[in-house]
């Protein structure tokens, strides 16, 4: 592995704001939660940090700091699911909304609906459903997911269609 000069800190600081917005949207939209995500993002750039000298610049930084972020939020995800025992923050943040004049069964309704689509996007593979969030919840376009991801855009495209004939899948088989 070839080791690359030590980047100075302030050099790592500019590459932090240059990347700290983007970064913190992808990993919102794989947490859902702006706390985890705003912790997800710190470990993030630590672990940035402490790779930097591994970093071996066949790809892009910001590609390389997108990659880190996502595993780091899908682990964050998983551990978060697991101590919760299942409990989505969607559930609470509809809970949080409830208001007495609310539909109660309009309100279950939507619940079930969150759950089931949390559930299937969390049995989507990784590569999936991060062109899933990047596409759907973000708004990115097919060009600047390949960019993102290193791959072409018609990968990007057949990423996206596959996880969206997935996701109506799981949803179908959640019903």
């Amino acid at each position: 592995m070839t080791e690359r000069a030590p980047i100075e800190r302030h050099e790592f600081d500019q590459l932090v704001s240059e990347h700290r917005g983007r970064l913190y949207r992808v990993v919102l939209g794989v947490v859902s939660d702006p706390e985890l995500a705003a912790d997800v993002l710190q470990d993030t750039f630590l672990r940035a940090w402490r790779g930097m000298a591994r970093f071996r610049g066949e790809a892009a930084i910001g590609t390389w700091l997108h990659r880190i972020a996502v595993n780091t939020a899908l682990t964050a995800r998983r551990k978060a699911i697991r101590l919760r025992g299942r409990t989505t923050e969607m559930e609470d943040d509809y809970a949080a909304e409830a208001t007495p004049d609310s539909d109660p069964e309009r309100g279950g309704e939507v619940m079930d609906l969150r759950r089931s689509l949390e559930s299937a996007l969390d049995s989507l593979p990784a590569g999936q459903r991060e062109v899933v969030v990047l596409k759907d919840v973000e708004g990115w376009s097919h060009a600047e997911i390949a960019d993102r991801l290193g791959i072409t855009e018609s990968a990007a495209k057949v990423r996206l269609h596959r996880a969206h004939r997935r996701l109506a899948h799981l949803l179908e088989l959640l019903r």
